[in-house]
C-alpha cells in the first residue's frame, strides 16, 4: 500500500491523506488550507487524484481543516462512503454549510472587484447546494465499532477527546496475506476537560501518524485558566470594560460556556457582578445546538450535571446572537459584558468588528483561549503589535492581552508521549504531522530519545509505500513538481519584495523589536522556499 500526505504536514495545510491499496483508494480527512492568502489557493487546485475513483472518506472530526473541500471532492465526482462518527456528521451540517457561505459570499465579493477591472468572474470554491449534498454521503459509525470492508481492510473509531465525536483512526490492512495496522491519532484533545470523554489508548500500531500541535509545550491545568478566566472578567467588568474572547465556535465556546455556568450558577454573585455573557456566533450558537443532541457522548461529570436538572449550555446571564443587527449593537453598549466571538485567531468573523471598536480602550480586555497560527492576527497582537490596521482603519491597541493556553483542545507534549508510552505493541515508524517546523522537530527528538522510536517529519506531497516490515520513499505523486515550483518561485518573489518594504513600515504601525522579529520570519521562510525548491528540483531531475 501507498500513503501519501497531500495536506498536515505543516500547520498552514488542511489535514489530508490518499491511502492506496491493491483493491481500494481511501481518503483520510480531507480539510481546507488554511493560514495565509497564498496557502489558501491551494483550495482552489484540482486534486492530485480523482475524486470519483475513491472508494471510502474516513473523517476523523469537523473541524474544517479536516473536513473542509469534502464538498469540493464530491461536486468533483466523489460517490463513495463517508464514513464518521455521528456527531461529527451532526457538525459537519453545520460547519460545511457555514464554509459554503463564506465561499460563496468571497466569490461575490471579489467578482464585484473583477467587474471593475474587466476581468473575467470567478466560481466559489463549492455551493450550499455542493454542501448539503455531500452530506447524502455520510454513513455514520459508533465509537469501538470495528467495520469490516469488503475484506481487505477494517476499522474502528476511538474517542480522540478533541471535540465532539472526534476520533482516532485504527486501519487494519491485509495484502499477500500480511495485515499491517496504521494508527491516525487525528487531533488529540487533553484528559479532565470538561463535556468530552477523555482521549482513548491504542493497544498497538505498525505505523503511528500523530499530530504535533503543541510537541514542545506544556499546558497549564485547566483549573487554572478557568480561574484567571474569572478573574480577568470581574476585574475589566469593576473598571467598566468588556471582555472579548475570540473562540473556536465547535468546541471551545461550548467549553468556555461549561466553566462559566458553573460559575454564575454555583456561587453566590452579586447582582451586579453577574454580567451579561454574550456568544456571538451563528455557527457556535447552531453548533450548541449539536452538543445538546449528542449528550450521550459527554463525560460522566456533564451527564451527572444533566441528570440533577442543569443544562450547562443555558444559564441566566448567558445571551445567544444570532443577527447582525443584534452584533452591532453590542459594540454601542456601554456596560461591562463578555463577547466571545469567532473566529478564534481573530482571522474573519464577526470578533474582528468587535476588535476594531474595543481594542484601542485600556478598559477592555482581550483573551485568547486557543492556538494562534504564525501570521494570524491573533499572533500578531500576542507578540505585543501596537498598531493594527482592521477593516480598513488604524487602530491603536491599547486593551490588557491574556493568553490562557489550558483551554487548548490539543493535547500538550507531555500528554501525547504518554499517550504514545500507552502502546503496548510500539510502532516501528512514526510520522509527525499537524505542527510548525520548529514543533514537529522537537517532538521527534522526544519520541526518539524517549522510546528509541523512528520518526518521519513528511513534506506536502510526499508519498510511502508500506509493508508490514519495510516502508520505501517515494516520488511524491500528490504533487505536480512544475506547478509547485512554479508557485514556490513566485513566493521567493513575495518575501524579497515583503523585505524591501519593510522599512516604510516603520512609521509606528510596529515597534523596533516586532520589526526586527518579521525580519526573522521572512527570512526563516525564504530559506525553507529555498530547500523546497531544491527539494523539487531533484523530483523532475533539472
Amino acid at each position: 500500500m501507498k500513503l501519501s500526505f497531500l495536506g498536515a504536514a505543516q500547520m498552514v495545510t488542511g489535514s489530508n491523506y490518499l491511502l492506496n491499496t491493491k483493491e481500494h483508494n481511501i481518503v483520510i480527512d480531507c480539510g481546507m488550507f488554511q493560514g495565509n492568502q497564498e496557502t489558501e489557493k491551494l483550495n482552489y487546485r484540482e486534486f492530485p487524484f480523482d475524486p470519483a475513483s475513491i472508494d471510502i472518506l474516513i473523517l476523523t472530526h469537523a473541524h474544517i481543516d479536516h473536513s473542509g473541500r469534502i464538498p469540493k471532492m464530491v461536486k468533483e465526482g466523489f460517490r463513495g462512503k463517508i464514513i464518521s462518527t455521528k456527531a461529527t456528521f451532526d457538525l459537519c451540517g453545520v460547519m460545511l454549510l457555514d464554509s459554503a457561505k463564506i465561499q460563496e459570499n468571497d466569490a461575490q465579493w471579489e467578482n464585484k472587484k473583477r467587474e471593475r477591472r474587466g476581468e473575467p468572474e470567478i466560481e466559489p470554491l463549492y455551493t450550499i447546494d455542493d454542501a448539503e449534498h455531500s452530506l447524502k454521503y455520510f454513513e455514520p459509525q459508533l465509537y469501538e465499532q470495528k467495520i469490516d470492508i469488503n475484506g481487505e481492510i477494517s476499522m474502528k473509531f476511538k474517542d480522540a477527546g478533541h471535540i465532539l465525536g472526534s476520533s482516532i483512526l485504527e486501519l487494519w490492512v491485509t495484502e499477500d496475506e500480511k495485515t499491517t495496522k496504521l494508527v491516525f491519532s487525528g487531533d488529540l484533545g487533553m484528559p479532565n476537560r470538561p463535556i468530552i470523554r477523555d482521549p482513548q489508548y491504542v493497544d498497538e500500531a505498525d505505523y503511528l501518524v500523530i499530530e504535533s500541535t503543541y510537541g514542545d509545550t506544556d499546558h497549564p491545568p485547566m483549573k487554572e485558566s478557568a480561574e484567571k478566566l474569572i478573574e480577568i472578567i470581574n476585574k475589566t467588568a469593576k473598571r467598566g470594560g468588556t471582555v472579548l474572547i475570540p473562540s473556536f465556535a465547535v468546541g471551545r465556546t461550548q467549553e468556555l460556556i461549561y466553566q462559566l455556568n458553573k460559575y454564575y450558577e454555583y456561587n453566590d454573585i452579586k447582582l451586579e457582578m453577574e454580567i451579561p455573557i454574550y456568544i456571538d456566533s451563528p455557527m457556535a450558537t447552531n453548533a450548541t445546538e449539536v452538543f445538546q443532541n449528542n449528550s450521550g457522548t459527554f463525560d460522566q461529570e456533564t451527564q451527572d450535571l444533566i441528570l440533577k436538572g442543569d443544562n450547562p449550555f443555558l444559564f441566566k446571564n448567558l445571551h445567544y446572537v444570532r443577527t447582525v443587527e443584534e452584533s452591532m449593537a453590542l459594540n454601542d453598549a456601554d456596560f461591562p459584558k463578555v463577547i466571545i466571538s469567532a473566529s478564534g485567531m481573530a482571522t474573519a468573523g464577526r470578533i474582528r468588528h468587535h476588535l476594531k471598536h474595543n481594542l484601542w480602550d485600556p478598559k477592555n480586555s482581550l483573551i485568547f483561549v486557543g492556538y494562534q497560527a504564525e501570521g494570524s492576527l491573533g499572533r500578531i497582537l500576542l507578540d505585543g503589535v501596537k498598531k493594527v490596521k482592521l477593516l480598513g482603519e488604524e487602530i491603536h491597541v491599547g486593551l490588557e492581552i491574556y493568553d490562557l493556553e489550558g483551554f487548548s483542545a490539543h493535547a500538550d507534549r507531555k500528554f501525547m508521549l504518554d499517550w504514545i508510552d500507552k502502546i503496548e505493541k510500539k510502532p516501528r515508524k512514526v510520522f509527525i504531522v499537524h505542527g510548525e517546523k520548529e514543533t514537529a522537530e522537537e517532538f521527534s527528538r522526544q519520541i526518539e530519545d524517549r522510546f528509541g522510536l523512528q520518526t518521519i517529519i513528511p513534506k506536502l506531497g510526499n508519498c510511502y509505500r508500506i509493508a508490514r516490515d519495510s516502508i520505501e520513499v517515494e516520488k511524491g505523486i500528490s504533487i505536480e513538481p512544475a506547478i509547485l515550483k512554479e508557485e514556490i518561485a513566485k513566493e521567493l518573489q513575495n518575501v524579497y519584495e515583503q523585505f524591501n518594504s519593510l522599512m516604510s513600515r516603520s512609521n509606528g504601525l510596529f515597534d523596533e523589536d516586532l520589526l526586527e522579529k518579521d525580519y526573522d520570519l521572512l527570512k526563516n521562510r525564504l530559506l525553507e522556499l529555498q530547500n523546497q525548491l531544491m527539494d523539487l528540483n531533484m523530483l523532475i531531475g533539472k
